[in-house]
């Protein structure tokens, strides 16, 4: 029989492409998604609920439908810059709906969950690379909101054996190379994407916020990891669980960053177009550089990024943008 999964935010960027890889690993994904940000389009893999994880009575009876082994949390609001200006909306969707989750999940019976946590919960790094063990000082609300749920996880853990993993992206890029699902946000905030619709003549020109930085040429520096290795991480995750393994957080991550220089420089040379740049002043709160230690996630779920090279994922990207927005 197979075995069904909760996946919370489902239709999402992350979450669709995740739930490919569950069906592709022989699991049913159910996607729970209120589909504030997420797209009819996205959910071709298994039952679509509608539903918010802040009602857990709604949430409970999902869960008695299907009777998933595990859930997978991605359900989460995540403009950086958004949560600054309004918090109460991070913390009332991000915190009090993954209560809404656990409540449903702990009346349920239900003891493994996968949650979608982040990078920006370790804040400005000390090191050159961060470990999973690197304190976590989140200096924005999106951050703090994911810290907090670890926590809450963690104090599960310890009061009803309850098990979970959390993930810490950190840049999140790429399509599938089948191009049925890539990203599309509105608003759109990730650098990929900003650089391919001006490649595409979709926006004029892309902003390099900062041009000073302590970084080889001059700007800021990340770990771009393809959404397809981060879905295979959960899948991987989900094993792990039902498996017998431990509750834990781990780095996803490649371990080597790219600028946004280079990423112009390579998405100039994929798409054979010019890209128009133009030098801004920095943006509060951007550290210079956030690269992962990505070692724990191999040596406990056997995982690393084999899709995750610069090219690989702009060359994805590309090809679904221009099959999804025509240009």
């Amino acid at each position: 029989m197979t075995k069904s999964v909760l996946v919370t935010g489902g239709a999402g960027y992350i979450g669709s492409h995740t739930c490919k890889a569950l069906a592709q690993a022989g699991y049913r994904p159910i996607t729970l998604d209120n589909m504030v940000y997420g797209h009819d389009w996205a959910v071709r893999w298994g039952p679509f609920e509608k539903a918010d994880t802040r009602k857990p009575d709604k949430v409970l009876r999902v869960i008695e439908r299907y009777k998933p082994v595990a859930v997978i949390h991605f359900a989460a609001f995540a403009y950086v810059g958004e949560s600054v200006s309004d918090p109460q909306k991070y913390y009332n969707n991000n915190v009090v709906g993954t209560l809404g989750l656990l409540d449903a999940m702990l009346q349920a019976g239900m003891d493994k969950l996968i949650f979608s946590s982040t990078c920006a919960t370790y804040g400005v790094p000390t090191s050159g690379t961060i470990q999973e063990s690197h304190t976590q000082i989140p200096i924005n609300p999106y951050g703090q909101s994911k810290k907090m749920v670890e926590q809450i996880l963690r104090d599960f853990d310890s009061a009803y054996d309850f098990r979970a993993i959390a993930l810490r992206y950190f840049n999140a890029a790429g399509a599938d190379p089948d191009c049925e699902i890539g990203e599309d946000h509105d608003p759109e905030t990730h650098l990929i994407p900003l650089v391919l619709d001006a490649a595409s003549g979709r926006r004029p020109d892309i902003t390099i916020f900062g041009n000073d930085y302590d970084t080889p040429d001059g700007t800021c520096i990340r770990d771009y990891v393809h959404v397809n290795d981060l879905a295979d991480a959960h899948a991987k995750a989900l094993g792990h669980l039902l498996d017998g393994g431990p509750s834990g957080a781990f780095n996803l991550g490649t371990g080597t960053g790219s600028s946004v220089r280079e990423i112009l420089d390579v998405a100039e040379s994929v798409t054979g177009r010019d890209i128009a740049a133009i030098e801004g002043p920095r943006r509060a709160g951007d550290p210079p550089s956030l690269v992962a230690a990505p070692g724990r996630a191999k040596d406990v779920l056997g995982w690393e990024a084999k899709l995750s090279d610069i090219e690989t994922i702009i060359r994805t990207s590309w090809a679904w943008h221009r099959a999804h927005f025509g240009q």
